[in-house]
């Protein structure tokens, strides 16, 4: 430990004389104005506790204190010596740091100018460094401490105590002491054995934060600009790309509300995970290719610091469609369109067919379209997670909760048919905790409806406070849950690897899962056929009667094939065209909808989720057109028909 020099070694320094921190001098470098020899060492020194200030005149020296400096030379130093100022916040930090950050290397500064937080940063990187930080205390390149005076408590902020100066310990040229480390006083070592176990807490806390994606069931904040209802792939998209699009960072709140954490009845996960361009309309080939372009960039989009990169298991078999001699020119006119839209699909006559396909019965095709690139199928989790993480890593607000009823302001407007009538907005959600009767009330200037196949529940709930103030009901959202089987079973001499989505002449549909063997599909059931929606139970007597017989017809050797498991889920099925509906509530006017895609909501997520970011933020498409998809449609009586629904 260091010794406190004797009273009156040294000569005052004259009065009046100011701080000059840059002065050099034949003797080397300055220290707070005082020349620093670089021959000096030392072994160790203490940290006390508080903060002051040296005396003007006391008969010490910073260039020659605790060192075994020659007298003469603390002499000459001292005429050039000025008062230490107060330590920096910064600087303050050394105080409150472990001791491995306090290692000094020869020729190296522990208290350097502007790299203290790299130093921080370091050591939670888990590798040691010195600490440096910049101000008033230093701008001298040799090492230098923080020692104990103990008079003149500085009182400001609350702190008094006693004074922690600056001295140099060596690190010159002539330095004897190449390595030294600083001893820590017992309470300071209380301080560090305590930040070491916060620092553990806070990694370990990090850790399950991105392990654990529903780890945050918290209350809604009271405001929020934004307020998403539905937390599948399509609510979180439009989180994503709010933030990502909005003119500054952190300027709009977001928050998403979705009912179940557990995704357990989601229409995302319990999807097949098909993606597309054989579409007959030209928005939706469009939005299936940005969409492909999307998923081949993902990790550029929503990739997480310190995640590994994303991986949604994508497979590019390609999807291919049968046809029977009566739907073949409307085949043909389907892939037509595509190309246009710059989709590679090839029409296969049945001996091309039968050629490419050996394992498949041709019977009764008359054309078949297959597509070439961006098409085959990917893991509906994957894409959900990489979402949610990154929209909660960008500030996005989430919680568990049912959006129950709102709090509606109303004004007059005029349809576009003419028709007088009046308008109403929402000011306030209500949001209800899970399996409580607590409750919440969210101000809101905008809601965006992405509840899937329970969106109409969500505005007629609108509808119905806005009926109550005596308006006119004109607008009523044509989506309904629609409940669709899936089925796997296991086929050893199936297609193979050499398989592709294969969408049959009679609407039955499968796909290979993996590779050992395993197989999946289903068939949409005729209108008379439409299962009860109350559950998710499966209909095991549909695959016996409506589509094992269909696809052992098309393949063979699905003959003798076994049913391994099944599972259902929900389309958010349009009835009224089966499209989209994606824009503002014609009534409620800060109400957006996206809902309706009947079956393809999942491939066009992340286009329809930056097409409500574009309408939100700058009130117009940009990336892609889809003013067709506005639910105005429904009240002029236009339908926007889909051919290729499966």
């Amino acid at each position: 430990m260091a010794a406190a020099p004797g009273r009156g070694t040294s000569p005052p320094a004259r009065a009046g004389t100011r701080p000059n921190r840059s002065q050099p001098t034949s003797a080397g470098n300055t220290v707070s104005g005082c020349p620093r020899p670089g021959g000096a060492s030392a072994a160790a020194l203490d940290l006390s506790w508080g903060l002051g200030r040296l005396p003007r005149c006391a008969g010490r020296c910073w260039g020659g204190w605790s060192t075994g400096e020659p007298s003469a030379l603390r002499s000459a130093a001292c005429r050039r010596r000025t008062p230490l100022l107060v330590p920096s916040w910064r600087q303050l930090l050394l105080l409150w740091l472990p001791a491995e950050l306090l290692q000094v290397s020869g020729g190296r500064g522990l208290v350097e100018k502007g790299g203290w937080l790299r130093g921080l940063s370091a050591h939670l990187r888990g590798h040691s460094r010195a600490v440096t930080c910049g101000s008033s205390f230093s701008r001298h390149p040799q090492q230098t401490a923080l020692a104990a005076c103990p008079q003149r408590p500085y009182r400001r902020r609350g702190f008094s105590g006693p004074a922690v100066v600056l001295a140099s310990v060596g690190g010159g040229p002539n330095c004897s002491t190449p390595s030294i480390q600083l001893a820590i006083s017992s309470p300071l070592a209380d301080l560090q054995k305590s930040l070491a176990n916060f620092q553990s807490q806070l990694k370990e806390n990090i850790t399950t934060l991105f392990d654990n994606p529903f780890f945050d069931e918290k209350r809604p904040p009271v405001q929020a600009e934004v307020v998403i209802v539905g937390g599948g792939v399509m609510g979180w998209s439009v989180a994503y790309w709010l933030k990502a699009l909005q003119p500054r960072k952190n300027a709009l709140r977001v928050l998403v509300v979705e009912r179940d954490p557990t995704y357990s009845r989601a229409s995302t996960v319990l999807s097949v995970g098909g993606i597309r361009q054989q579409f007959s309309l030209p928005e939706n080939i469009q939005m299936s290719r940005y969409s492909a372009y999307f998923l081949r960039t993902i990790n550029e989009h929503l990739g997480v610091m310190n995640e590994p990169p994303i991986d949604i298991q994508f497979n590019p078999s390609g999807y291919l469609f049968l046809a029977t001699e009566e739907r073949a020119a409307m085949l043909e006119e389907n892939v037509n369109i595509q190309r246009a839209e710059g989709a590679e699909v090839i029409l296969l006559s049945p001996t091309q067919l039968k050629k490419k396909f050996p394992w498949l019965n041709t019977d009764g095709v008359a054309l078949a379209s297959y597509g070439l690139e961006d098409e085959g199928w990917f893991d509906p989790w994957s894409l959900l997670t990489a979402f949610r993480r990154k929209a909660i890593s960008m500030g996005v607000y989430h919680c568990c909760g049912e959006v129950t009823s709102f709090t509606m302001a109303f004004c007059n407007s005029v349809t576009p048919m003419g028709e007088e009538l009046t308008v109403s907005r929402i000011k306030y959600a209500r949001i209800q905790m899970p399996d409580s009767l607590e409750y919440h009330q969210v101000a809101c200037a905008l809601v965006v409806n992405a509840a899937g196949a329970w969106s109409r529940k969500l505005t007629d709930i609108a509808e119905v406070e806005t009926s109550s103030s005596e308006t006119k009901q004109i607008f009523k959202l044509p989506v309904e849950p629609k409940k669709r089987y899936v089925y796997v079973w296991h086929s050893p001499d199936g297609p193979g690897l050499n398989c592709p989505m294969l969408i049959d002449t009679t609407g039955a549909y499968f796909r290979r899962e993996g590779l050992g063997g395993n197989y999946l599909g289903g068939m949409s059931p005729t209108k008379d056929e439409e299962p009860d929606i109350q559950d998710l139970e499966v209909d095991h007597e549909f695959f016996q009667e409506k589509v094992w017989p269909k696809l052992a017809h098309r393949v063979p050797a699905f003959e003798s094939l076994k049913v391994k498991g099944s599972w259902a889920g929900y389309y958010d099925y349009n009835t009224f065209d089966q499209n989209a509906v994606l824009g503002v509530h014609p009534v409620v006017v800060n109400m957006v909808i996206v809902t309706g895609f009947s079956g393809h909501g999942l491939q066009q997520s992340p286009a329809a989720g930056r097409a409500v970011a574009e309408l939100i933020l700058k009130q117009k498409f940009e990336t892609i057109d889809l003013s067709r998809f506005s639910a105005n449609r429904f009240l002029s009586g236009e339908p926007v028909l889909e051919r290729n629904i499966v």
